[in-house]
């Protein structure tokens, strides 16, 4: 191998023949061989021989050696002569350039030698022309250049002068006939082909122009495809490339003239040829015209067009501009006209499209503009078609409706189609993808359409059985999670390509077609199986962005808006018909649109309401779902304000939608768990405008009405069975809610609503005053709670009534559940549970009643109660929660549980409402019997429907009678363990009231009738430890609290349940035998309150009935009172609350001339004041008015209402003048002294404690909320007390003597009254030193009193000893009882003080058990924060002692109206006797007292001085109990809290001497609440200490009654 690096080594050449030859064979087999690397291989060899040639040449070696060696080496290689050859050529050039000849000489005697090893022919190639002339290969090397010149010319530069046709035509006929021959037979493609080569060689043809000529041929057979294809693909290799596509090209350029129309065939055959890839879409694209920007252009023309045309149709024209605007219209059609040149690309597209080269024509589509292809309906169509092929085999299996027979697509013959779609998975990879290029132009095939919406249909069916049986699985694991993880992936990605699809593809097709019913239901069918949030979204993009994307759809847009204007011009209530159709028609293919302008005339135009939803008759059940959608996208409009500009009101645009909702679902069947679902996000956003949506939907749907203004009447209906409710109980008799309520269940079941939606409302409520209502108008803050509650009212009322005992019980949590977990407010939280208590007992009682198949009545009632039990074990245990345990002391959970879980329809058979229902059927049968104009057939149909509402109804009543008896059988067993009154039974009354009565009493009206018969019923059954009169002095006594935190409808309710409890007491007043029949010897009118749990008592502890009748006109004084004060605040709330609730008391209340009068002059004031300023309230007070002076007839003189003395009378009457406050406080005085006369002295001394601590007790009530009064009367009260005191002085005599003789009664009532003060007197002390602290602050005249005081000293000292400070009672007694009282009084005050702290403490304020009051706007914040503490500190007191002291009160009155009014009825000579005794004993009183009087005023100003220094709080509360006598309104205005500032100020510049005493009082507030820590031992204590309290306390007021006598005087 080395040998071969250069020359063969010289060895070799010298021992040639011995050896150098062999070795040189050797090599040259060596390399021979070795095939590995065959180029170096070949370098090899070649440098071997030119080695051997070299020495040759050199003449080192012979040449005829050479040639023998090389005669062997030839044979080693095919190639071997070439290589040689190689060799020959470069020593050729080697040697012709050297000079010595003898190498040259040698090399060709070598070529020579070797002529036979190289053919000549590779030698003329290879070697110069010269040594082939010396070689003798050729003869003359000049000759050969020449001839080689020639044949290069010829071939190289010489043209082919070709046969063209007008030479020749005979070739090209004979072409054309083996073109257009029958191509059935045996005739291949290759056959023709070598014929056409043939003709090309024999006619001299032109293979461009035959080339041309088979496609013209193919162009008319286009059905020869398997022919003309491969002939061309073979023909094609005899040319080059580009020609095809350049005779294309020309073919196209041909037709490219202004008018020019290219033929089909021709794109069809461009269209064959891409597709089998013998030509390049490039390179004959850019043949075609035109050019893509001009498309461009086009489609941006195209598009202002479009929003010119939408501007035209918004714009308001004139009818002359009109004219003109189509004249120049028209001129512009008619440029138009002119045809444009053919778009080739369209029409090869087209082509592509139709033979189903999908591939060529998406990239040609993705070189124009978006759906720019498609907009021209042969592509569209083209299109189209190529889909209903792909789709064919899944939509025959999957896709074709029971029954239907469809006529089959039959498939391309086309190997290179797109594939067709078998399985969903199929459709993702072309067919949406194809959809997608479509866009809104499948509009073109609606067949097309259905299909894919059934095949959408299909999917969704396939999805929801492999969620099932993924569900399946979980159980029986057969598929490997891995696998069904996959299969999860793809169904998701084929349900987000099906949606984009809908959202991009279907829903814009829906809008460009011709209103087409069918395909909207069809669509509806696969929308239906998307969850809504799904379905909206889908509305929402079709609504908001699609209409903005397409020319067309912009324009169809404006259309729709335009036709939409020209209806809804036109709808009337009479032309439903014809508008309902054109909107049905507008509404199948652009509802959004057509919605959204609806919704917004209904929002401007209240009264198209009813037209529109009748209108909406038409629709499909997709353009109902897009009204829901459109719906809830009006109601959400962040744009919107949702009050009115006043802030008081809600705005109207949303009443209205409202308003269209309930109407709109009700009538149709649209789905509504969008809508439920968007007022629960609101609910949770914390806003409670949304619910009045809700509201009007459960009103429209269910036929449950929530209303204030029900007449008594309905009222009652309401507490009858559901038949009672419907026929009886609304004001609209909402027939056919059936079908309506049950979609409403349904909705709020599947979607798991109906517990949230009511848990949300409940926390609401709260959330609308405090997190809500923060900036609102106080009006507003009003209304949105009460729509709020009225809304759970009624939303719970219609889940009690339709769902399920199951599926109520199933969702329902357990009231301690409700309330600790969920933070739902009591009221609510037992309303929501009662239906299910109900339901519970009741499946229990029937499962009793199966199990034992007693008949007997005394059986069913055991069994009831045994079910009642096991029901409401639980509850009893669960309340125990809700509440602190000191409740629990008083009422037993067992009492709270029943009184909260039962209702009206528990309690009392509406019989009357029965009654009257059954006869106005009996009515309509005579009706329908007597009308001859109805057919027969409906009369049957009519009386039919009577009967068998009519046998409904005698059913309900018998069952509810059955029920109410069981049900008041169960409570007579369980009464005694109700009150356990372990404090006291005031206490009791006080925890009844608020935990029980005030919350129930205003959550509903049925409630609040349901708290007034429940107290009956507490009395009826003779319930121990309860008090009726207390109970009723209690919720009489003072309304203001209540009253003043009450929103509209609450005062509404709570007028109901005081007109309730009126009515009872009204009754009770009216007839002597009613009232010892239902009252005489009942527990609850017992008067002396013995030791707890002692309820008999002889029939002297009753009260009788004359004195109950001063007790009732007691109460109206109060509430005549409370009324006065509310009116004179000024404050909006407290005036529109306390008229709406006299509205409702009205028929039972005023009864008392006087007090009406009294009435009646301040609602006139109130008429005049505000008919400018508050129209609403001048309104109220207005109808108020007319129906108070229309009753007027029925008020009876006071002395008719209950017996008075005829100059009391004159008094009252008097007094009357200036306001209520006189009347009662006459009455009471006159009582007072004559009872105080009549007892013994112990009891006088009880019984004027007892009622001064009332009276005070009143007083420091009326301080302790900011919302009370401080007087019972006004100036005119006192001059008429000291007009009393003389006449009582003047006839003491008699009065003795008849009361001995007339008033059984009286000696039990101060017994009761003493007794019962024992329990409270330490309550009254705190509740007085409270009051009197306030007093100091609140009405700073007293200065000038105390001057007038001083005067009256001197001139009268017999009045100034008489006159006691009490409020409204106990003014006039015996000497020796008024000056024992001061004396106790102060000392008592200290014990009392702290006692009574202590038990305010533990309660929680009843007022505001109600609701917390709210802030009021015409205060400053400073004071309103201070009124909120006094509420938090005073308001306990204020309910638990009032009720207390005004019952002892109300006994005191009693006694002395009583006494005084047996009077006249005595003859005339034993009334002189009385007379002169009575004037006897009154004149040696008179001196008695005189000569202590003296005595006590140098004790008294002793002790002035020190409880000045000690016990200022004693002073104050003197000082404010002589105000609170003789103050009335002024003082009461003084107090309110919309107090006028100017008024305070200036009484405060009066007199600046009060602050000290303020300040004392402040500070003596600190030392009270400490002491009230120790004051609760000293209960037991209490009795035995009380005589020494009244003595030390007589000391003490001596002075007080000094300060009194000068403030009457004063006010007289």
């Amino acid at each position: 191998m080395a040998a071969t690096a250069g020359a063969l080594p010289a060895e070799w050449i010298k021992n040639w023949e011995k050896s150098g030859r062999s070795e040189f064979l050797q090599l040259c087999r060596t390399l021979s061989e070795n095939k590995s690397h065959d180029n170096v291989t070949f370098r090899d060899i070649q440098q071997a021989l030119y080695g051997l040639a070299y020495h040759v040449v050199k003449g080192n070696l012979k040449h005829d050696q050479s040639s023998n060696v090389l005669n062997d080496v030839i044979e080693f290689r095919e190639d071997m002569p070439s290589i040689l050859a190689d060799v020959f050529c470069i020593l050729d050039i080697e040697t012709s350039c050297l000079e010595e000849k003898s190498k040259r000489d040698h090399f060709t005697q070598l070529v020579l030698a070797c002529l036979y090893l190289v053919s000549d022919t590779v030698l003329k190639e290879r070697l110069d022309p010269d040594t082939l002339e010396s070689l003798g290969l050729i003869k003359q090397s000049q000759q050969f250049n020449q001839k080689s010149v020639k044949i290069k010319t010829k071939l190289f530069y010489k043209q082919q002068k070709f046969n063209l046709l007008r030479e020749e035509n005979e070739g090209y006929a004979k072409l054309i006939a083996e073109l257009g021959q029958d191509l059935s037979g045996n005739i291949t493609s290759d056959l023709i082909l070598e014929n056409i080569k043939s003709l090309i060689g024999c006619f001299n043809l032109d293979p461009n122009r035959v080339l041309d000529i088979i496609l013209e041929v193919y162009e008319c057979r286009p059905e020869y495809d398997e022919f003309f294809v491969p002939l061309i693909e073979s023909y094609m290799y005899m040319c080059e490339p580009q020609k095809l596509c350049h005779i294309l090209g020309f073919k196209f350029k041909f037709y490219q003239e202004p008018n020019g129309e290219t033929p089909s065939s021709l794109y069809r055959v461009a269209a064959v040829l891409l597709q089998h890839n013998l030509i390049d879409l490039e390179d004959l694209y850019v043949h075609l015209l035109p050019v893509d920007n001009a498309i461009l252009e086009e489609h941006k023309r195209e598009i202002v067009e479009a929003k010119q045309i939408v501007k035209k149709l918004t714009m308001v024209v004139l009818s002359s501009e009109k004219s003109e605007e189509k004249e120049k219209e028209k001129e512009k059609e008619e440029e138009k006209t002119e045809k444009p040149p053919d778009n080739q690309k369209l029409g090869l597209l087209e082509a592509l499209l139709k033979i189903g080269d999908w591939q060529h024509a998406q990239s040609i589509m993705d070189q124009m503009p978006p759906f720019y292809a498609t907009s021209h309906k042969p592509i569209a169509i083209a299109l189209c078609q190529l889909v209903h092929v792909t789709i064919e085999p899944l939509y025959r299996r999957v896709g074709v409706p029971k029954g239907a027979k469809g006529s089959p697509i039959s498939s391309l013959q086309n190997k290179r189609a797109p594939k067709q779609a078998e399985s969903f998975e199929d459709l993702r990879k072309e067919v949406f993808n194809m959809l997608c290029y479509l866009g809104p132009h499948l509009s073109h095939d609606p067949i097309l359409f259905a299909k894919v919406v059934r095949l959408g249909k299909a999917f969704m069916k396939e999805v929801g059985t492999a969620k099932k049986l993924v569900s399946d699985d979980r159980m029986v694991k057969h598929q490997s999670d891995g696998s069904k993880q996959e299969e999860k992936e793809k169904m998701e990605v084929l349900f987000s390509c099906l949606l984009s699809i809908t959202d991009q593809v279907l829903l814009p097709s829906l809008t460009l077609m011709d209103c087409n019913a069918c395909m909207s239901e069809e669509l509806w069918g696969m929308f239906k199986t998307f969850p809504y949030q799904y379905r909206y979204r889908l509305y929402g993009q079709w609504k908001n962005e699609t209409y903005n994307s397409h020319t067309l759809l912009v324009k169809v847009k404006a259309q729709t808006i335009d036709r939409a204007k020209y209806i809804m011009k036109r709808l009337t209530k009479e032309n439903v018909k014809p508008s309902g159709r054109q909107i049905g028609k507008l509404s199948h293919s652009n509802p959004t649109i057509l919605f959204d302008y609806i919704l917004s005339q209904i929002q401007k135009y209240d009264n198209l309401i009813t037209p529109v939803v009748d209108s909406l008759k038409y629709l499909t059940s997709l353009n109902y779902d897009v009204l829901a959608y459109c719906i809830i996208e009006a109601l959400a409009n962040p744009e919107k304000e949702r009050m009115k500009h006043d802030d008081t009101t809600i705005s109207s645009w949303l009443q209205s939608l409202a308003s269209f909702c309930g109407a709109v679902f009700r009538k149709y069947p649209i789905e509504l768990a969008g809508l439920l679902q968007y007022v629960a996000n609101q609910l949770k956003a914390g806003k409670s405008f949304d619910l009045l949506i809700l509201k009007e939907v459960v009103q429209k749907m269910a036929g449950i009405e929530i209303t204030e203004e029900m007449t008594m009447e309905q009222l009652e209906a309401m507490t009858g069975g559901e038949q009672l409710k419907a026929e009886g109980g609304y004001f609209g008799q909402i027939r056919n809610t059936k079908k309506s309520s049950q979609r409403l269940k349904d909705a709020l079941l599947d979607h798991d609503l109906a517990l949230p939606l009511c848990l949300l409302m409940a926390q609401q409520r709260n959330g609308v005053i405090f997190q809500e209502g923060g900036e609102k108008h106080l009006k507003l803050v009003g209304k949105l709670y009460d729509q709020c509650h009225d809304t759970l009212v009624q939303f719970g009322g219609f889940l009690a009534s339709n769902l399920s005992t199951e599926d109520y019980i199933k969702r329902v949590p357990s009231i301690d559940v409700l309330c600790n977990e969920f933070h739902t407010p009591h009221d609510a939280a037992f309303f929501l549970s009662r239906p299910m208590y109900a339901h519970h007992i009741s499946s229990k009682y029937d499962e009793l009643k199966k199990a034992e198949k007693g008949n007997k009545q005394q059986h069913k009632v055991h069994k009831y109660i045994t079910s009642c039990e096991l029901v409401m074990a639980p509850v009893h245990d669960a309340v125990i929660s809700l509440h602190l345990p000191k409740v629990w002391d008083d009422i037993s959970p067992q009492f709270y549980a029943t009184f909260w879980s039962l209702t009206m329809y528990d309690l009392a058979i509406p019989k009357s409402s029965y009654e009257r229902e059954v006869n106005k059927l009996k009515v309509q049968m005579k009706a329908i019997d007597d009308n001859q104009e109805m057919p027969p057939n409906k009369k049957k149909k009519e009386k039919e429907r009577c009967t068998a509402l009519q046998d409904k109804l005698v059913e309900e009543e018998k069952k509810q009678s059955e029920h109410v008896q069981r049900v008041l059988q169960r409570l007579k067993l369980e009464k005694d363990n109700w009150l356990l009154a372990k404090s006291t039974k005031n206490e009791t009354i006080t925890k009844f009231l608020q935990f029980c009565i005030f919350p129930r009493c205003i959550f509903s009206a049925i409630d609040a009738v349901y708290c007034a018969h429940f107290v009956e019923l507490l009395h009826q059954q003779k319930t121990p430890n309860f008090s009726t009169l207390l109970c009723y002095d209690r919720v009489f006594s003072d309304i203001i609290y209540t009253v003043a935190s009450c929103t509209e409808n609450e005062a509404s309710r709570y007028g109901r349940f005081l007109c309730c409890m009126l009515e009872t007491v009204t009754r009770w007043h009216s007839d002597r035998t009613i009232y010892e029949k239902e009252c005489g010897n009942y527990p609850g009118f017992v008067t002396i309150l013995r030791a707890t749990g002692f309820d008999g008592g002889n029939k002297s502890d009753q009260l009788d009935y004359e004195n109950f009748r001063h007790v009732v006109h007691k109460w109206h004084y109060k509430l005549t009172k409370a009324s006065v004060h509310c009116l004179e605040t000024g404050e909006y709330t407290h005036i529109r609350n306390i008229l709406i609730v006299l509205t409702k008391i009205l028929p039972w209340y005023p009864k008392v001339l006087n007090l009406g009068q009294a009435l009646e002059r301040r609602v006139h004031k109130i008429c005049q004041e505000e008919k400018e300023k508050r129209p609403d309230l001048y309104a109220l007070a207005m109808g108020y008015s007319g129906q108070l002076k229309s009753r007027k007839p029925c008020m009876i003189p006071e002395n008719e209402f209950h017996h008075k003395d005829p100059p009391t009378r004159n008094a009252a009457a008097a007094t009357v003048q200036n306001g209520p406050g006189g009347a009662g406080l006459s009455a009471s005085l006159t009582i007072n002294a004559a009872k105080m006369e009549e007892s013994t002295a112990e009891e006088a001394d009880k019984l004027k404690e007892k009622s001064q601590g009332a009276v005070k007790v009143i007083n420091k009530v009326a301080n302790a909320t900011p919302k009370v009064t401080t007087s019972n009367g006004n100036s005119a009260s006192n001059s008429k007390v000291i007009k009393e005191k003389d006449e009582k002085e003047k006839c003491g005599k008699e009065k003795d003597k008849e009361k001995k003789e007339k008033t059984p009664a009286a000696t039990p009532e101060a017994k009761a009254l003493g007794k019962d003060g024992k329990d409270k007197p330490k309550e009254e002390r705190a509740n007085k030193d409270d009051k009197a602290r306030e007093t100091k602050e609140k009405t700073p005249k007293s200065d000038k009193e105390k001057e007038k005081t001083k005067k009256e000293e001197k001139t009268s000292k017999d009045e100034k000893s008489k006159v006691i400070v009490t409020n409204t009672e106990s003014k006039s007694a015996a000497e020796k009882e008024r000056e024992k009282e001061p004396s106790r009084e102060r000392e008592v005050a200290k014990d009392m003080k702290s006692k009574e702290n202590v038990k305010g403490g533990e309660k929680t304020p009843v007022a505001g058990s109600l609701k917390s009051p709210v802030p009021r706007s015409e205060t400053s914040e400073s004071e309103r924060e201070q009124k909120r503490r006094k509420v938090d500190t005073h308001s306990s007191p204020s309910h638990s002692s009032t009720v207390k002291d005004n019952l002892s009160e109300l006994k005191d009155s009693s006694t002395k109206h009583y006494v005084n009014h047996t009077t006249p009825t005595l003859s005339k000579s034993k009334e002189r006797e009385v007379d002169k005794k009575d004037l006897d004993k009154s004149r040696e009183r008179s001196r008695e007292r005189e000569k202590k009087d003296e005595k006590e005023r140098k004790d008294r100003k002793r002790d002035h001085s020190n409880s000045d220094r000690e016990v200022p709080q004693d002073s104050t509360k003197r000082r404010k109990e002589e105000n609170g006598t003789t103050g009335s309104s002024k003082h009461s205005k003084s107090e309110s809290p919309s107090d006028s500032p100017r008024s305070n100020e200036k009484e405060k510049e009066k007199n600046k001497s009060k602050s000290s005493g303020k300040e004392k009082g402040d500070s003596i507030k600190a030392e009270k609440m400490e002491k009230s820590s120790s004051g609760s031992k000293k209960e037991s204590r209490h009795d035995k200490e009380k005589t020494e309290k009244k003595e030390k306390r007589d000391s003490a007021g001596g002075k007080d009654e000094k300060k009194h006598h000068k403030s009457s005087d004063n006010h007289r």
